[in-house]
């Protein structure tokens, strides 16, 4: 399982619900990183997808403590170990964990990879992704060259998690 990320200097990763900022290069890495996989993500973050609808081409699989949610076209999951039980079905595929904050906070030590998108500024905001480069467990093994958007300087890493856990 690896997971892919947006984060701005201070690792935030999101305000009032939605994205820092839109950044159509990153938006392809993800598109392309992610398609014909799985993707694991939390209710919250489902709701700022175009039309709250899940992602196509890819099997969606939404975290929800709401027994009662239900989503047309994904699976949705109630717990940590129903979780896991779920993903059993899918140990042939490509899984990736796409947020909220909470979502990756819970999966953050199942994870190898880590497909970091770091933006070059500091935004307001109000969630937040452990900063990788301070966890003895994350060691950068790959990096870009600096990309830019209007005034937006970015980098693409890639971290690889040395010890994770089994599912």
């Amino acid at each position: 399982m690896d997971l892919i990320v947006a984060v701005d200097n201070n690792w935030a990763i999101g305000s009032k619900g939605d994205l820092l900022v839109s950044i159509p290069e990153d938006h392809k890495f993800f598109r392309n990183i992610t398609m014909g996989g799985v993707v694991i993500l939390g209710r919250k973050t489902l709701a700022t997808f175009p039309n709250g609808l899940p992602l196509k081409g890819r099997d969606n699989i939404i975290f929800s403590r709401n027994t009662n949610y239900k989503v047309d076209g994904a699976v949705v999951v109630h717990s940590k170990d129903e979780l896991f039980e779920c993903l059993k079905g899918y140990k042939d595929r490509d899984i990736f964990v796409i947020g909220g904050g909470s979502i990756y906070e819970m999966l953050l030590d199942y994870c190898k990879y880590a497909h970091v998108t770091k933006i070059d500024y500091n935004y307001e905001a109000d969630t937040y992704f452990p900063n990788l480069d301070k966890m003895d467990n994350w060691r950068v093994v790959a990096d870009s060259e600096e990309h830019t958007y209007f005034s937006v300087e970015y980098y693409f890493y890639k971290y690889e998690n040395i010890s994770p856990k089994e599912f």
